[in-house]
């Protein structure tokens, strides 16, 4: 048999192959036509139903809240905490935005005020409850959430809870902000439960990596502090 004649033998089982397969697939589409057509239409139905969510129902909500929330960060910023957490009778505080709202960016950001409004005044189980509903992966916004529940525990007589806390706002986001700061306070907190290597680790951090924050500047005397006290243990 010649080389052409075997060729062309073998591209003649290819397309009867390539046939078959189509056939296969085409009485496959025949015998279960209304299972896919119940499942397309449950995939376009689910598509609408997803938009229509966006566009009608989360888009309105959130210029909402937004609007709710000018009013409460307004009273925030002036210090007018209880006013910023209730309402003052014509518009929502951030206790109201969090809870009506809660689907909503604002909505989600409104629990992170309340958070540090009640840090503020020294009700610390409910700024821990508060901060722990927010969640963000905004480079400031997430690890001072983080850094504040590790303040509110420190401030419970918990230790451990708030270097937790500090610890993973610093790895929630390593910038030159917020990263020294927290790693400043966990190195503190080593401090006043006598762990002098492990605040030294976090000390000798800053200086190796955040030299030129504002902790970064002082950082030394941490260190020589952390050291001295070391010794004489």
């Amino acid at each position: 048999m010649s080389k052409k004649k075997d060729q062309e033998i073998k591209g003649d089982q290819r397309l009867e192959n390539i046939e078959g397969t189509l056939s296969r697939t085409e009485q496959f589409i025949v015998n279960n036509q209304k299972y896919i057509s119940v499942v397309v239409g449950v995939v376009v139905v689910l598509i609408l139903v997803f938009f229509g969510f966006q566009r009608y129902y989360l888009k309105p909500k959130t210029v909402d809240a937004q609007e709710q929330m000018y009013m409460a960060q307004k009273y925030f910023e002036s210090d007018s905490l209880d006013r910023a957490l209730y309402g003052d009778g014509n518009s929502l505080g951030f206790i109201d935005i969090a809870d009506e709202y809660s689907f909503t960016k604002p909505g989600k950001l409104a629990n992170y005020y309340a958070g540090i409004c009640f840090l503020q005044k020294g009700d610390y189980k409910k700024a821990i409850d508060y901060l722990e509903s927010f969640d963000s992966d905004d480079h400031m916004i997430g690890p001072m959430a983080k850094g504040a529940i590790g303040d509110a525990y420190m401030e419970l007589g918990d230790s451990d809870k708030a270097v937790t806390y500090y610890l993973e706002a610093v790895g929630q986001d390593d910038n030159d902000f917020t990263a020294p700061l927290f790693l400043l306070k966990a190195g503190q907190v080593y401090e006043l439960n006598g762990d002098y290597d492990d605040a030294l680790d976090v000390y000798n951090r800053i200086q190796d990596k955040y030299k030129m924050s504002n902790e970064g500047r002082s950082i030394d005397k941490y260190i020589a502090r952390a050291e001295a006290k070391r010794d004489r243990k």
